[in-house]
């Protein structure tokens, strides 16, 4: 299925481009969440006609992602968990926790922007967590899990 884009998405494409993705993409992520819309005369000249106005608020949303991720760099987050003697956790500390420490300390983060690529935190210490602020900015965060003995 062709479909235009309305904003910049991942690995996918920029505003304006032309794009064939599966149908089912298209019908359960993209329309809905206007993000694309179908290829047609009338939504091409739409999408033509809004261009100044779509690049304005891309602009304004990448302001905001860099912004924030000066206000990350800045950060030094410390979650405390039960662990055993040596510092195995009891648990895991996953991508909601690492978004609720972020958001207490002062920056809001949502669940979905907090990257672990080898899964949840098993172990005590110190960690550079990747955030997916934008299609553009990543910030990194560095996270000290504080594993607490009973």
């Amino acid at each position: 299925m062709e479909v235009i884009l309305i904003e910049k998405i991942d690995r996918l494409g920029g505003l304006g481009d032309l794009v064939n993705v599966k149908s089912g993409f298209a019908r359960n992520y993209l329309l809905p969440t206007g993000k694309a819309k179908v290829v047609t005369a009338e939504n091409i000249a739409e999408i033509e006609a809004r261009r100044a106005e779509l690049e304005k608020a891309a602009a304004e949303t990448l302001a905001a992602a860099e912004a924030k991720r000066d206000q990350l760099a800045k950060l030094e987050i410390s979650i405390t968990s039960k662990s055993g003697t040596e510092g195995k956790l009891f648990g895991s500390v996953g991508n909601a926790d690492i978004a609720d420490a972020v958001t207490t300390a002062g920056v809001e983060v949502a669940k979905r922007d907090v990257r672990l690529p080898e899964g949840p935190i098993r172990l005590a210490g110190d960690y550079e967590i990747t955030l997916h602020l934008h299609a553009d900015v990543d910030a990194v965060v560095k996270v000290t899990i504080i594993g607490e003995e009973d």
